[in-house]
């Protein structure tokens, strides 16, 4: 194999208690580039479901920050975050969670929050995109 091939080659990022329901990793990267699957707000430990749309909220985002550290990225690395929510009018809870990862008003990632399909249940889920080293070089 090339030294360019193998720089590309696709890893699975899997967290433990971050599965999918499909067999599919909670993200892949190849490279420096990173996408996720699906990230929802329960509770890696228990598999439960935060009860209200500010407990999802903030799992989803802890989980996030999960899946981030498993692939060898930090919040500064996010590019875009997508987000559907069961109704996206209820965006307080959300940006509140938004605020404490992504602090500094003046580098936040791109966000589009959209009115979901979501299984029963499913309050708020999100994907991410990165680039890992992106803001540093």
């Amino acid at each position: 194999m090339s030294e360019a091939r193998a720089a590309a080659t696709r890893i699975s990022i899997e967290v433990p208690g971050l599965t999918h329901k499909s067999p599919i990793p909670a993200a892949s990267r190849i490279g420096n580039l990173l996408a996720s699957g699906a990230i929802f707000g329960t509770d890696p430990a228990t598999g439960k479901r935060g009860a209200t749309l500010a407990e999802q909220c903030a799992l989803m985002f802890a989980n996030l920050r999960q899946v981030l550290d498993a692939a060898g990225a930090r919040p500064e690395d996010v590019i875009r975050v997508t987000v559907w929510m069961a109704d996206p009018s209820q965006r307080e809870a959300l940006n509140l969670e938004w605020v404490r990862l992504f602090p500094d008003p003046h580098s936040r990632p791109a966000r589009h929050t959209l009115r979901g399909a979501l299984e029963p249940g499913v309050l708020v889920e999100c994907d991410v995109l990165a680039v890992i080293g992106g803001a540093s070089g």
